[in-house]
This record gives structure tokens, C-alpha cells and sequence, in this order.
């Protein structure tokens, strides 16, 4: 019998790579996607860019915005891509997280939600709107490719609860792991160190509950080249498959660094209230609870964030002359319709 040539030999390997590739039952894929989401001029365009080590000026991201990056895992390997998608307007746009995240992208999709702690009043409102419409989003498309595939529906929440602490079973009562991997990175340390101590036990606790809740990793960064560099390890990882880093710090005193599954809510402890305070609030779930704590001492501005939206269309940083005066004049003639319009409808109605 014939021994096989080179070029079939070369085929068989491709194929057997491109089953292997399709069934999910462990072969690294080449392509990941990352999702920064969170607080309006947090950080996140800053982050992605040391990331990829492109040496520029942060904008600001109007929208939705799309970037990449590329890595060689080893000497004449084929480049990984990471696909970087972030929303801006913190949490004015959440009807664009529908647009990265599909049936085809989910399996290798992760997202970075970005807090800026030197805003705590906002930061609930903002963690908890765009986590809830991201999660609801993704449960819909993890139900999608549930009725197509099955299999991999199921292995994807099989995999978020891997990483849930084994030592502790009674933690797995109480948490709901997110459906896709998440990281929660708290911005702005800088700024935040130089809180009342009380206020940071607040923070830091409430969001290391948070985190652990959803199965995710918690990190507090600042423009320090240290904390970047750490944060940059992690979404190495997400983006590239790199190994996860183990270390841990849970001093408030310090930038907190936490990996997803080394927490517990016994570490945690308790919300930080009084004993007597706490039986007076009501809530129907632990997350309920901690979020009445945070906002008695943080309470939520008035105006409500969803509504404060500026108009880009006014925004002075895009203003451009010739522009601007032809909106105007459109403005003008439209209030002009709108009277006109009134009066000729009054005029409908007295004749009538």
C-alpha cells in the first residue's frame, strides 16, 4: 500500500483541526472578544489602549467603537486576534450591547465592566443597568443557541460555575454566576484612596460581594504603571488565553485584586450596618439587601442617569460652524411649522 503524501497528510491534519475546532471539546480558539462597558468617562478607552500598547491620547467614545490586537503564541505560529468593542455613554446606549454580543461571538466573549470610584454616588445605578441588560441579552442568545446546540448552551453554564468555590458549598445557594466571563475593574483609585475610611469599607465590601455574586474578578486600577500592568495581565488572559493569575488582595487599605472564585461571602462578611439598622430594611434577596446598605450611605443622584443624556448634537467639543448654523436655521423653521401647524388646525376647528 502507497504511503501518503505530504499534501494529503497536510489535509487530514486540517480537517481533524477544523472538527476538533467545531465541537468545542477543548481546542483554544483563535479568536476571543472582549467587551468594555461601564461608568461614562471611567477609563475604559485608556485601559484598551495600554492594553494593546498604543501610545495616544484617549477620546472619548461616542458610541460603540471597535478595535484589535494581535499575539503569537510561539516562534512561526499563527497570530491570536482579540476583537475590543466598547460602549460609551456609560449607561445612555444599552440598547447597542446587542450588537457584539451573538450566537457566533458568545462562546469566546467576555466582558470588563469599568466603575469609576471616585464617583460611589453613581455607581451602583450604573453597575446594576448595564449588568442587567447585558445579562438579559446574553440569556437570550444562550436560549437561541440552546434550540441549535444544545450541547454547547449547556456547557457554557456548566463552565461559569467551575469557578465557583468548591470549599465553600453554601456560597453556591446564594450566588448567580454570570453567564459569560466577567471582570469588574474599579477606576480611578487615585482618587479613591483618599476617601473616608468608612466610605472605602462600604465600597469595597459591597463590591466584593457583587463580584463574588456574579462569579466574577475584581481589581481596582489608577494611572500607577504597577496596577495597569496587573490589569493588563488579566485581560491578556481574556483576550489571549494567557494563564489566570492567582494572587489576592482583600486589604481596603490597598488596590483590591481579586481572581474570580478566591473569595467566599465568609470573608466577606456581612453589610456593613448595624445590627439594629438592618432588621429595619426590607429586602427580598441577599443583593437587595446590600444595595439598600450602599445607598443609605450613598444615595443615588436625583436626575436619573438614564435620562441625563447630553445631546451630542450641542456637545461644544463637536461644534462646527457652518454646521451648527444650518441646525439652527432648521430648528427655527421647525418651531415655525409646529405654530403654523397649530393655527391652521384651530382654524380646521372653528370652521367646523
Amino acid at each position: 500500500m502507497p504511503s501518503e503524501t505530504l499534501w494529503e497528510i497536510a489535509k487530514a491534519e486540517v480537517e481533524k483541526r477544523g472538527s476538533n475546532g467545531s465541537e468545542g471539546d477543548g481546542i483554544e480558539i483563535g479568536e476571543k472578544s472582549v467587551f468594555f462597558i461601564g461608568s461614562k468617562n471611567g477609563g475604559k478607552t485608556t485601559i484598551i489602549l495600554r492594553c494593546l500598547d498604543r501610545d495616544e491620547p484617549a477620546k472619548p467614545t461616542l458610541a460603540l467603537e471597535y478595535t484589535y490586537g494581535r499575539r503569537a503564541k510561539g516562534h512561526n505560529t499563527p497570530k491570536d486576534i482579540a476583537h475590543f468593542w466598547e460602549l460609551g455613554g456609560g449607561t445612555s446606549l444599552l440598547d447597542l450591547i446587542s450588537i457584539p454580543i451573538t450566537s457566533d461571538t458568545l462562546r469566546t466573549f467576555s466582558i470588563i465592566l469599568v466603575l469609576d470610584l471616585s464617583k460611589p454616588n453613581d455607581l451602583w445605578l450604573t453597575m446594576e443597568n448595564l449588568l442587567q441588560a447585558t445579562k438579559s441579552h446574553v440569556d437570550k442568545v444562550i436560549m437561541k443557541l440552546g434550540k441549535t446546540n444544545s450541547k454547547a448552551a449547556s456547557e457554557m453554564r456548566q463552565k461559569m460555575w467551575s469557578n465557583m468555590p468548591k470549599d465553600h458549598p453554601q456560597d453556591r445557594e446564594l450566588i448567580d454566576p454570570f453567564p459569560i466571563p466577567l471582570v469588574i475593574i474599579g477606576s480611578k483609585y487615585d482618587i479613591f484612596q483618599d476617601f473616608d475610611s468608612e466610605k472605602r469599607k462600604v465600597i469595597c465590601k459591597t463590591l466584593r460581594f457583587v463580584a463574588h455574586y456574579y462569579g466574577a474578578s475584581l481589581m481596582f486600577t489608577s494611572k500607577s504603571e504597577a496596577l495597569l500592568l496587573k490589569i493588563r495581565g488579566v485581560i491578556n488572559q481574556l483576550a489571549f488565553g494567557i494563564d489566570k493569575s492567582k494572587s489576592i488582595c482583600v486589604d481596603q487599605n490597598k488596590p483590591l485584586f481579586i481572581t474570580a472564585g478566591l473569595d467566599s461571602l465568609c470573608q466577606i462578611g456581612s453589610p456593613p450596618v448595624s445590627d439594629n439598622d438592618i432588621g429595619k430594611l426590607h429586602a427580598h434577596s441577599p443583593m437587595e439587601l446590600w444595595k439598600k446598605v450602599y445607598e443609605k450611605l450613598f444615595p443615588p443622584k436625583s436626575i436619573n442617569i438614564l435620562k441625563n443624556i447630553k445631546d451630542p448634537a450641542r456637545d461644544p467639543q463637536y461644534a462646527e460652524s457652518e454646521v451648527d448654523e444650518m441646525r439652527i436655521q432648521k430648528d427655527q423653521e421647525l418651531e415655525q411649522y409646529k405654530r403654523s401647524s397649530s393655527k391652521s388646525w384651530k382654524q380646521i376647528d372653528l370652521d367646523s
